[in-house]
């Protein structure tokens, strides 16, 4: 576990390059990742988190204009919703492109992508330069951290390393909205109200079949 310096994140997004996995603060939880386009890194967070493998891995974007790398069908919708709560706790749930591992989503023909609000993960992100597979640093089915100690009560020797950047400001993990649903349909309530996207939306939206 290091102190989440610029030297620090430097040494992060090195390991990811090179294969390897790191932890990290967000506005909502710790997360885990490992480069995106790296199937074999990937793997790794499956066996670490002793994850189910039909269970896909989000991805995380540095900013909204870098979704056509992993994702199809934006449309004006998804804009709209990236302009207003990204950075943030929202999670959009899009038609996966062809150039993303089957790994990530679990062989599924959707990805999920969201752009974290945290300037840890944002220096990290722009750093490597290149999208993250991520999803909170714990073993599956646990609960989800919000301190580097937490992460490394879970993960540790698990992973290369463990950025501490302090206490997660949200504690809550994102909401997840499937836009590839008509009409859209929350997954997981979360971070971001169910009224705040209806409100952005101007409709109302089904019931929510999952919390936290």
């Amino acid at each position: 576990m290091l102190p989440a310096s610029e030297e620090a994140i430097a040494t992060a997004a090195r390991i990811l390059a090179e294969g390897g996995l790191v932890a990290f603060p967000t506005d909502t939880v710790y997360g885990v990742g490992a480069h995106v386009f790296q199937p074999d890194a990937v793997e790794r967070i499956y066996v670490a988190k002793i994850r189910p493998r039909d269970k896909a891995i989000p991805i995380l974007l540095a900013r909204a204009d870098d979704l056509p790398l992993v994702a199809e069908g934006i449309t004006e919708t998804v804009w709209l919703l990236a302009e207003r709560f990204w950075p943030g706790g929202l999670t959009l749930v899009l038609p996966r492109k062809d150039n993303v591992p089957d790994i990530v989503s679990a062989g599924g023909p959707t990805v999920a992508v969201r752009v974290p609000d945290h300037p840890v993960f944002l220096a990290l992100i722009a750093a490597l330069g290149a999208p993250l597979a991520g999803t909170s640093a714990n073993l599956s089915g646990r609960p989800s951290p919000v301190t580097a100690q937490e992460v490394e009560a879970e993960l540790g020797g698990r992973i290369e390393l463990i950025l501490d950047g302090g206490r997660c400001p949200g504690g809550t993990p994102s909401t997840v909205l499937d836009l590839t649903a008509d009409p859209p349909t929350i997954l997981r309530a979360g971070a971001i109200g169910v009224e705040e996207i209806e409100a952005a939306l101007s409709k109302r939206l089904p019931k929510s079949v999952a919390v936290g």
